[in-house]
């Protein structure tokens, strides 16, 4: 009888064991995910920023210079694309959603740096106070959002890693569907060519 009871004892302790490593696997887990999803909200918010600037910043623009309309369109629709996307921390498990989200957002940089590259020959408008105002802003915005990106993906590759680690890869096994590798933020297509500057 005491050899049965020692048996009893020997399993409710290692059920015991095992619940609490399976408790402790999970609340890990559970908590570096929350913070890629609160990472993601920083992102967000900082391109929410930038998205705010811009039409003051096209406003100004078109305000203070007989000015080159193709380049505005384009900072225009580029805004507009991004303004309709909606997102949240569910485009963090949809790879594609996620690049399309990037896509989007890559495209708004390219059109705003063009937009500040022929500001560059009107040095009336370089005088304005608000657009002056306006440009020094969306400079921070623009240095926000990649500080930003680069937290996102530093919480990331902590979340992917440690739902790529033994025991806690067994136990993601187990809830697939529950944890799932988040996507990193890249450079856009062509960054890795210098540009090419003439004087």
């Amino acid at each position: 009888m005491s050899k049965t009871v020692g048996c009893g004892i020997a399993l409710v302790v290692l059920a015991l064991v095992l619940v609490g490593w399976a408790y402790s696997v999970y609340n890990g887990l559970v908590g570096a995910e929350q913070q890629v999803e609160g990472q993601w909200a920083n992102v967000e918010s900082a391109y929410q920023r930038r998205a705010d600037l811009v039409p003051n910043l096209v406003a100004t623009v078109k305000g203070a210079a007989a000015f080159e309309q193709d380049t505005l369109n384009q900072v225009i629709a580029a805004r507009s694309r991004v303004g309709q996307m909606t997102v949240g921390p569910e485009v963090l498990d949809d790879p594609q959603r996620f690049a399309q989200f990037q896509q989007a957002q890559d495209q708004l940089s390219s059109a705003l740096s063009r937009l500040l590259v022929v500001v560059e020959r009107y040095p009336e408008l370089k005088a304005v106070a608000n657009f002056t105002d306006l440009q020094h802003q969306l400079e921070g915005t623009e240095n926000r959002i990649n500080v930003e990106r680069n937290r996102f993906n530093e919480v990331a590759r902590a979340y992917n890693t440690m739902v790529k680690r033994v025991p806690a890869a067994w136990f993601v096994r187990l809830l697939g569907w529950r944890f799932q590798e988040k996507p990193y933020f890249a450079a856009q297509p062509g960054a890795e060519t210098v540009p090419q500057v003439q004087f």
